[in-house]
Protein backbone atom coordinates (compact mmCIF):
# COMPACT_ATOMS: atom_id res chain seq x y z
CA UNK A 1 0.00 0.00 0.00
CA UNK A 2 2.72 2.52 1.26
CA UNK A 3 4.34 1.71 -2.50
CA UNK A 4 1.38 2.45 -4.40
CA UNK A 5 0.34 5.84 -2.61
CA UNK A 6 4.29 6.21 -3.19
CA UNK A 7 3.61 5.95 -6.97
CA UNK A 8 0.58 8.08 -6.88
CA UNK A 9 2.26 10.71 -5.63
CA UNK A 10 5.17 10.39 -7.84
CA UNK A 11 2.58 10.72 -11.05
CA UNK A 12 0.69 13.76 -9.26
CA UNK A 13 3.92 15.69 -8.83
CA UNK A 14 4.90 14.71 -12.63
CA UNK A 15 1.77 15.53 -14.04
CA UNK A 16 1.71 18.93 -11.86
CA UNK A 17 5.52 19.64 -12.60
CA UNK A 18 4.33 18.75 -16.41
CA UNK A 19 1.45 21.31 -16.39
CA UNK A 20 3.91 23.74 -14.85
CA UNK A 21 6.22 23.42 -17.20
CA UNK A 22 3.88 23.64 -20.12
CA UNK A 23 2.48 26.79 -18.25
CA UNK A 24 5.89 28.16 -18.44
CA UNK A 25 6.79 27.31 -22.10
CA UNK A 26 3.53 28.70 -23.30
CA UNK A 27 4.40 31.69 -21.09
CA UNK A 28 7.42 32.22 -22.44
CA UNK A 29 6.48 31.87 -26.20
CA UNK A 30 4.24 34.65 -25.68
CA UNK A 31 6.80 36.45 -24.42
CA UNK A 32 9.04 35.88 -27.26
CA UNK A 33 6.03 36.63 -29.98
CA UNK A 34 5.66 39.71 -28.02
CA UNK A 35 9.66 40.70 -27.92
CA UNK A 36 9.02 40.03 -31.76
CA UNK A 37 5.99 42.45 -32.33
CA UNK A 38 7.08 45.09 -30.22
CA UNK A 39 9.73 46.58 -33.07
CA UNK A 40 7.01 45.85 -35.29
CA UNK A 41 4.82 47.76 -33.57
CA UNK A 42 7.04 50.71 -32.88
CA UNK A 43 7.91 50.82 -36.78
CA UNK A 44 3.80 51.22 -37.87
CA UNK A 45 3.81 53.62 -35.25
CA UNK A 46 6.44 55.75 -36.75
CA UNK A 47 6.69 55.02 -40.37
CA UNK A 48 3.00 55.98 -40.93
CA UNK A 49 2.62 59.07 -40.18
CA UNK A 50 5.68 60.10 -41.06
CA UNK A 51 4.63 59.12 -44.78
CA UNK A 52 1.40 60.88 -44.26
CA UNK A 53 3.56 63.85 -43.16
CA UNK A 54 5.39 64.36 -46.29
CA UNK A 55 3.16 63.36 -48.55
CA UNK A 56 0.33 65.75 -47.33
CA UNK A 57 3.14 68.72 -47.44
CA UNK A 58 3.99 68.13 -50.96
CA UNK A 59 0.54 67.86 -52.17
CA UNK A 60 -0.33 71.73 -50.36
CA UNK A 61 2.61 72.78 -52.07
CA UNK A 62 1.49 71.68 -55.87
CA UNK A 63 -2.19 71.85 -55.51
CA UNK A 64 -5.13 70.08 -54.94
CA UNK A 65 -5.04 67.58 -58.40
CA UNK A 66 -1.46 67.07 -57.26
CA UNK A 67 -2.53 66.04 -53.80
CA UNK A 68 -5.08 64.03 -55.50
CA UNK A 69 -2.40 61.98 -57.53
CA UNK A 70 -0.58 61.43 -53.99
CA UNK A 71 -3.61 60.14 -52.23
CA UNK A 72 -4.33 57.92 -55.02
CA UNK A 73 -0.84 55.94 -53.87
CA UNK A 74 -1.02 53.45 -51.82
CA UNK A 75 -0.41 55.14 -48.48
CA UNK A 76 -1.74 53.09 -45.77
CA UNK A 77 -2.31 49.84 -48.40
CA UNK A 78 1.93 49.45 -48.91
CA UNK A 79 2.65 49.26 -45.28
CA UNK A 80 0.08 47.54 -44.43
CA UNK A 81 1.16 45.15 -47.37
CA UNK A 82 4.15 44.66 -45.67
CA UNK A 83 3.45 44.08 -42.32
CA UNK A 84 1.10 41.46 -43.41
CA UNK A 85 3.83 39.52 -45.20
CA UNK A 86 5.96 40.04 -42.76
CA UNK A 87 3.38 38.91 -39.67
CA UNK A 88 1.05 36.80 -41.75
CA UNK A 89 3.25 35.24 -44.32
CA UNK A 90 4.00 36.13 -47.84
CA UNK A 91 0.89 33.90 -49.40
CA UNK A 92 -1.51 35.42 -47.22
CA UNK A 93 -0.15 39.14 -48.31
CA UNK A 94 -0.35 37.52 -52.48
CA UNK A 95 -4.28 36.74 -51.81
CA UNK A 96 -5.20 39.99 -49.80
CA UNK A 97 -2.66 42.13 -52.22
CA UNK A 98 -5.25 41.06 -55.18
CA UNK A 99 -8.25 41.21 -53.09
CA UNK A 100 -6.89 44.70 -52.70
CA UNK A 101 -5.98 45.62 -56.28
CA UNK A 102 -9.22 44.53 -56.88
CA UNK A 103 -10.58 46.59 -54.21
CA UNK A 104 -9.34 49.88 -56.13
CA UNK A 105 -13.41 49.24 -57.96
CA UNK A 106 -15.34 50.03 -54.57
CA UNK A 107 -12.43 53.61 -54.49
CA UNK A 108 -13.35 54.52 -57.72
CA UNK A 109 -17.06 54.29 -56.98
CA UNK A 110 -16.40 55.67 -54.45
CA UNK A 111 -15.00 58.72 -55.76
CA UNK A 112 -17.77 58.51 -58.69
CA UNK A 113 -20.82 58.92 -56.11
CA UNK A 114 -19.10 61.81 -54.12
CA UNK A 115 -18.09 64.01 -56.95
CA UNK A 116 -21.60 64.20 -58.79
CA UNK A 117 -23.41 64.46 -55.36
CA UNK A 118 -20.89 67.28 -54.46
CA UNK A 119 -22.68 69.69 -57.15
CA UNK A 120 -25.81 69.74 -54.74
CA UNK A 121 -25.10 68.59 -51.63
CA UNK A 122 -22.75 69.40 -48.93
CA UNK A 123 -19.93 67.43 -47.93
CA UNK A 124 -21.55 64.96 -45.07
CA UNK A 125 -24.18 63.78 -47.20
CA UNK A 126 -21.21 62.90 -50.03
CA UNK A 127 -19.08 61.22 -47.73
CA UNK A 128 -21.62 59.02 -46.14
CA UNK A 129 -23.36 58.16 -49.47
CA UNK A 130 -19.59 57.58 -50.82
CA UNK A 131 -19.12 55.30 -47.92
CA UNK A 132 -21.86 53.29 -48.53
CA UNK A 133 -21.20 52.88 -52.07
CA UNK A 134 -17.98 51.73 -51.31
CA UNK A 135 -18.98 49.39 -49.02
CA UNK A 136 -22.00 47.67 -51.21
CA UNK A 137 -18.84 47.21 -54.13
CA UNK A 138 -16.61 45.73 -51.39
CA UNK A 139 -19.51 43.75 -51.00
CA UNK A 140 -19.83 41.98 -53.83
CA UNK A 141 -16.60 42.32 -54.82
CA UNK A 142 -16.29 39.94 -51.67
CA UNK A 143 -18.96 37.24 -53.14
CA UNK A 144 -16.39 35.91 -56.11
CA UNK A 145 -12.48 35.61 -57.07
CA UNK A 146 -11.20 36.13 -60.17
CA UNK A 147 -7.68 35.48 -60.94
CA UNK A 148 -4.77 37.65 -60.69
CA UNK A 149 -4.70 38.90 -64.83
CA UNK A 150 -8.47 39.20 -65.31
CA UNK A 151 -8.79 41.29 -62.20
CA UNK A 152 -6.30 43.63 -63.54
CA UNK A 153 -7.95 43.93 -66.40
CA UNK A 154 -10.77 44.50 -65.00
CA UNK A 155 -9.75 47.10 -62.86
CA UNK A 156 -8.00 48.89 -65.66
CA UNK A 157 -11.29 49.01 -67.47
CA UNK A 158 -13.46 50.32 -64.49
CA UNK A 159 -10.69 52.92 -64.00
CA UNK A 160 -11.07 53.63 -67.38
CA UNK A 161 -15.21 54.00 -67.71
CA UNK A 162 -15.11 56.16 -64.03
CA UNK A 163 -12.09 58.79 -65.29
CA UNK A 164 -14.40 60.31 -68.31
CA UNK A 165 -17.46 60.05 -66.48
CA UNK A 166 -16.95 62.71 -62.90
CA UNK A 167 -18.13 65.97 -63.78
CA UNK A 168 -15.48 68.76 -65.08
CA UNK A 169 -15.33 72.11 -63.33
CA UNK A 170 -14.03 74.91 -65.90
CA UNK A 171 -14.21 77.44 -63.17
CA UNK A 172 -10.94 78.30 -61.56
CA UNK A 173 -10.39 76.31 -58.38
CA UNK A 174 -9.66 78.94 -55.20
CA UNK A 175 -6.73 77.29 -53.15
CA UNK A 176 -6.90 75.24 -50.39
CA UNK A 177 -6.82 76.85 -46.62
CA UNK A 178 -7.43 73.95 -44.20
CA UNK A 179 -6.72 74.42 -40.59
CA UNK A 180 -3.37 73.83 -38.81
CA UNK A 181 -4.51 70.83 -36.75
CA UNK A 182 -5.58 68.92 -40.12
CA UNK A 183 -1.94 67.52 -40.58
CA UNK A 184 -1.57 65.72 -37.42
CA UNK A 185 -5.32 64.54 -37.91
CA UNK A 186 -4.52 62.78 -40.85
CA UNK A 187 -1.57 61.39 -39.01
CA UNK A 188 -3.41 60.08 -36.37
CA UNK A 189 -6.15 58.58 -37.96
CA UNK A 190 -3.72 57.08 -40.72
CA UNK A 191 -1.91 55.33 -37.76
CA UNK A 192 -5.14 53.62 -35.90
CA UNK A 193 -6.47 52.67 -39.85
CA UNK A 194 -2.97 50.65 -39.97
CA UNK A 195 -3.02 49.01 -36.30
CA UNK A 196 -6.82 48.04 -36.58
CA UNK A 197 -6.47 46.54 -39.93
CA UNK A 198 -3.16 44.30 -39.31
CA UNK A 199 -4.09 43.65 -35.83
CA UNK A 200 -7.54 42.16 -37.38
CA UNK A 201 -5.69 40.81 -40.32
CA UNK A 202 -5.75 36.78 -39.23
CA UNK A 203 -9.98 37.29 -37.76
CA UNK A 204 -10.70 38.56 -40.97
CA UNK A 205 -9.06 36.27 -42.92
CA UNK A 206 -6.79 37.71 -46.36
CA UNK A 207 -9.63 38.17 -49.19
CA UNK A 208 -11.84 40.66 -46.95
CA UNK A 209 -8.76 41.94 -45.28
CA UNK A 210 -7.22 42.83 -48.53
CA UNK A 211 -10.59 44.27 -49.68
CA UNK A 212 -11.00 46.95 -47.00
CA UNK A 213 -7.37 47.63 -47.23
CA UNK A 214 -8.26 50.76 -49.58
CA UNK A 215 -10.69 52.32 -48.19
CA UNK A 216 -10.91 55.97 -49.45
CA UNK A 217 -9.67 57.10 -45.99
CA UNK A 218 -7.32 59.31 -47.04
CA UNK A 219 -9.69 60.76 -49.99
CA UNK A 220 -12.24 60.41 -47.31
CA UNK A 221 -10.29 63.23 -45.57
CA UNK A 222 -8.49 65.62 -47.84
CA UNK A 223 -11.78 65.39 -50.10
CA UNK A 224 -14.25 66.40 -46.86
CA UNK A 225 -11.50 68.99 -45.68
CA UNK A 226 -11.53 70.39 -48.95
CA UNK A 227 -15.12 70.70 -49.96
CA UNK A 228 -15.89 72.41 -46.27
CA UNK A 229 -12.55 74.78 -46.68
CA UNK A 230 -12.39 75.08 -50.24
CA UNK A 231 -15.43 74.76 -52.28
CA UNK A 232 -17.29 71.58 -53.89
CA UNK A 233 -15.06 71.83 -57.02
CA UNK A 234 -12.19 71.97 -55.47
CA UNK A 235 -12.70 68.73 -53.67
CA UNK A 236 -13.74 67.23 -56.96
CA UNK A 237 -10.54 68.12 -58.20
CA UNK A 238 -8.91 66.40 -55.20
CA UNK A 239 -11.12 63.05 -56.04
CA UNK A 240 -9.81 63.45 -59.47
CA UNK A 241 -6.43 62.98 -58.85
CA UNK A 242 -6.91 60.49 -56.58
CA UNK A 243 -8.82 58.30 -59.65
CA UNK A 244 -5.66 59.26 -61.49
CA UNK A 245 -3.76 57.87 -58.96
CA UNK A 246 -5.53 54.45 -58.31
CA UNK A 247 -3.77 53.32 -61.92
CA UNK A 248 -0.46 53.40 -59.82
CA UNK A 249 -2.39 51.86 -56.94
CA UNK A 250 -3.23 49.48 -59.41
CA UNK A 251 -0.19 48.44 -60.90
CA UNK A 252 1.74 48.18 -57.09
CA UNK A 253 -0.88 45.38 -56.32
CA UNK A 254 -0.43 43.56 -59.14
CA UNK A 255 3.79 43.23 -58.94
CA UNK A 256 2.80 42.09 -55.28
CA UNK A 257 0.40 40.40 -55.29
CA UNK A 258 2.13 38.20 -58.71
CA UNK A 259 5.76 38.19 -57.25
CA UNK A 260 6.08 38.01 -53.31
CA UNK A 261 6.10 34.38 -53.24
CA UNK A 262 8.91 33.62 -55.79
CA UNK A 263 10.93 37.03 -55.60
CA UNK A 264 10.74 37.36 -51.73
CA UNK A 265 9.58 40.78 -49.48
CA UNK A 266 12.35 43.03 -50.27
CA UNK A 267 12.48 43.13 -53.95
CA UNK A 268 9.17 42.44 -54.60
CA UNK A 269 8.34 45.77 -52.84
CA UNK A 270 10.90 47.68 -54.49
CA UNK A 271 10.22 46.44 -57.76
CA UNK A 272 6.27 46.84 -56.62
CA UNK A 273 7.93 50.96 -55.91
CA UNK A 274 9.11 51.29 -58.75
CA UNK A 275 6.19 50.14 -60.63
CA UNK A 276 3.94 52.19 -59.37
CA UNK A 277 5.97 55.23 -59.52
CA UNK A 278 6.94 54.96 -62.99
CA UNK A 279 3.33 54.72 -63.66
CA UNK A 280 2.61 58.02 -61.50
CA UNK A 281 5.68 59.71 -63.11
CA UNK A 282 3.50 58.92 -66.61
CA UNK A 283 0.33 60.47 -65.10
CA UNK A 284 2.02 63.37 -63.90
CA UNK A 285 3.57 64.18 -67.48
CA UNK A 286 0.12 63.37 -69.31
CA UNK A 287 -1.65 65.92 -67.40
CA UNK A 288 0.97 68.50 -67.79
CA UNK A 289 0.85 67.91 -71.36
CA UNK A 290 -2.51 68.46 -71.44
CA UNK A 291 -2.61 71.59 -69.02
CA UNK A 292 0.30 73.08 -71.71
CA UNK A 293 -2.12 72.20 -74.50
CA UNK A 294 -5.55 74.03 -72.61
CA UNK A 295 -3.30 77.22 -71.95
CA UNK A 296 -2.38 77.71 -76.41
CA UNK A 297 -5.68 76.85 -76.96
CA UNK A 298 -6.81 79.77 -74.95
Amino acid sequence: MRVKRSRCRMVILSASFGSLSGERSKARAQDDKAKRNNPMLLLKLLLTPLFILIVTLIGRRWGTLVSGLLVGLPLTSAPVSLFLAIEQGTTFASRAALGTMTGTISVAAFCLVYSWLSLGLPWPICLLSGWAVFFASTFLLEQFTLPLLPSFLLVLLVLSIVLPSLPRDRQPVPVATPPRWEIAARMVVATLFVLILTESAALLGPGLSGLLTPFPLFASIVGAFTHAFSGAAAARRVLRGVVTGTFAFTVFFLIVSGSIEKAGITATFVLAILGAFLVQGSSLWLLNLNARSKIKRS
